[in-house]
């Protein structure tokens, strides 16, 4: 098994990236600086809202990378009881909002 980088340097390298390619990221919850759960929200050009949230164990596989499960948010105010839930079992997780019509260019999406 290898191992993980910390939460805080993926979000760092994740934003790097995204404005890298001209586009937008923003931190916009930062969570525990070594393992604190990522939730990346993106947005596109069209205004669809997908929330990808950390895999689950069976599809995380065992390289050390970071992978992710997408889901359809339907509004801000859905995404915001989402984080009061998430908040209340687990506080220290990260949310990064990044702008981008390609999540796939940045995040590694676990296949069901």
């Amino acid at each position: 098994m290898t191992a993980r980088i910390t939460s805080a340097l993926f979000v760092a390298q994740l934003t790097r990236r995204v404005f890298a390619d001209g586009s937008f990221a923003a931190v916009e919850r930062k969570g525990a600086e070594a393992a604190g759960a990522i939730f990346i929200v993106t947005r596109t050009r069209m205004g669809e809202v997908k929330l990808f949230s950390p895999a689950i164990q069976a599809l995380a596989g065992d390289d050390g990378e970071r992978r992710f499960m997408a889901e359809i948010i339907a509004d801000d105010a859905t995404l915001s009881l989402r984080w009061e839930r998430e908040a209340r079992f687990d506080p220290d997780f990260w949310v990064v909002e990044i702008e981008t019509d390609a999540p796939e260019r940045y995040l590694l999406i676990a296949e069901d």
